[in-house]
């Protein structure tokens, strides 16, 4: 992989691009990652793919 971004995020990252609490980021990862499961997609618990999240919240 060349380029240095990352696949998924952790509720860290979640919570410094939205500036909000860690816990506050796991909650909405859980959200997220349980309309991935829906979709037939494996998910990490904690982490979530970037393009999902990215598209979801609209950057």
């Amino acid at each position: 992989m060349e380029n240095n971004e990352k696949i998924m995020l952790t509720a860290a990252d979640v919570a410094e691009i939205l500036q909000i609490k860690p816990s506050r980021a796991y909650s909405i990862i859980r959200q997220m990652n349980a309309k991935l499961t829906k979709k037939g997609k494996l998910v990490l618990r904690g982490r979530v793919n970037r393009r999902y999240f990215e598209e979801k919240i609209s950057i």
